[in-house]
């Protein structure tokens, strides 16, 4: 055998060896093809059981919604035919009696039996003011009283005696005037015997005697007169005694009327409650002076009750009497009664210190809201107040 031979016999081996290598490469390609056919069948098929397990539960979802439609339908005409004849509001707050206590005298405070937030009842005292002073104006003015009284008694006296003392004055006048005629015509014939005789049987001096007699006479008669015609104003002189008396019952009604004033000043220095009620905003200390008509705090009285502002549009079938449930949004378990007592006869913007002036320019439609003024029948439990001003929804249950 040659070198050739050899060779090409050593060279086989090689040849039939990588030959090898080689041989199992390519069975591993087809097996990875033959997977990965099987695979992707696989994976289809996966796929179209997805697609049918999607298909088959599809139903469920629409059954469901379905469902809840026809319940919500079911609820709301429950909810519609129960409140159909109700109306609601959140724009509601309590409301009540609020009075303002002020003095009506001036002067310092000496005692005071007031808290803040603290219930009192109708009549207690809250605030003394120093009285020194006013009880001093009332005995002045009782002082003056009694002397107004005493003077009216006076001029009492003096009408009962003008009532005798004028007529009696003009019948002496009277009298006086008769007897000054006698004692003139006695003058006066006198004068004329002493005229109609002789000279020679008579004197000068009985002459002037006579003529003196007759004149004197004269000037008494006139005198008389004057006092007549001054005693025939009797009813003018006690008329003018009984001026005088009515002066003096006014004087004493005057009086009266200062003492009154004073007492009433002088009970004016105790401040008392006018109703149970709380205290309030109370601005006031011992020992402060207080002006008259200055706000010393305010009583919230025990007559509650709910303003609610319900649009225009839910007064149609709303009456005074209609029966109202009250939910109180500080007490959530607390559940008020009452009824409808009236209806403002005017919106709220009408009662408002601008009111709204349409007759001019763009308008724009807004819904007005009329106030309801709702009176608690029942329901407040006796340790649960209710300050003002409390958010409350009122539900009002219509009749009509």
């Amino acid at each position: 055998m040659s070198d050739r031979d050899e060779t090409q016999d050593d060279a086989r081996p090689g040849a039939a060896k990588e030959d090898g290598e080689r041989g199992p490469s390519k069975n591993d390609d087809q097996a990875e093809k033959h997977d990965k056919a099987k695979d992707g069948d696989k994976n289809e098929g996966d796929k179209e059981n997805g697609k049918e397990g999607r298909k088959k539960p599809g139903k469920k979802p629409l059954i469901i919604l379905g469902i809840v439609v026809v319940v919500l339908a079911i609820g709301a005409l429950v909810w519609w035919f129960m409140t159909r004849n109700q109306e609601s509001t959140d724009d509601a707050y309590t409301d009540g009696d609020a009075v303002t206590i002020a003095p009506k005298v001036s002067g310092y405070v000496v005692a005071m039996n007031i808290d803040d937030n603290r219930f009192v009842h109708k009549g207690d005292l809250l605030i003394r003011i120093d009285p020194r002073d006013y009880q001093a104006q009332l005995d002045q003015a009782n002082a003056q009283l009694g002397l107004a009284q005493a003077q009216l008694h006076a001029a009492e006296v003096q009408l009962q005696v003008a009532r005798v003392q004028y007529p009696a004055q003009l019948a002496q006048a009277q009298a006086q005037e008769t007897s000054a005629r006698a004692n003139l015509a006695q003058a006066s014939a006198a004068y004329q015997r002493q005229q109609s005789v002789d000279v020679r049987a008579t004197s000068q001096q009985n002459i002037d005697a006579a003529t003196a007699q007759q004149k004197s006479a004269q000037a008494n008669v006139a005198e008389a007169r004057a006092q007549v015609r001054t005693a025939r104003l009797v009813p003018q002189q006690i008329a003018q005694v009984v001026a005088t008396v009515e002066e003096r019952r006014q004087q004493v009604r005057q009086a009266e009327a200062q003492v009154e004033t004073a007492r009433l000043n002088l009970s004016y220095t105790e401040l008392r409650a006018p109703s149970d009620g709380w205290i309030t905003k109370r601005n006031v200390q011992f020992g402060t002076f207080l002006q008259a008509g200055t706000s010393i705090l305010t009583l919230v009285t025990t007559r509650l009750w709910v303003t609610a502002n319900f649009k225009e549009s839910q007064l149609s079938r709303m009456h005074p009497g209609d029966k109202v449930d009250i939910d109180v949004d500080a007490y959530p378990g607390l559940s008020l009664h009452g009824h409808v007592d009236s209806i403002q006869l005017g919106s709220g913007s009408r009662f408002s210190a601008f009111p709204a002036e349409n007759a001019t320019g763009n308008f724009v439609k807004i819904v007005q809201r009329v106030p309801v003024k709702i009176v608690i029948d029942s329901g407040m439990k006796p340790d649960t107040s209710l300050p003002l001003g409390l958010s409350v929804v009122p539900t009002v249950m219509l009749r009509h």
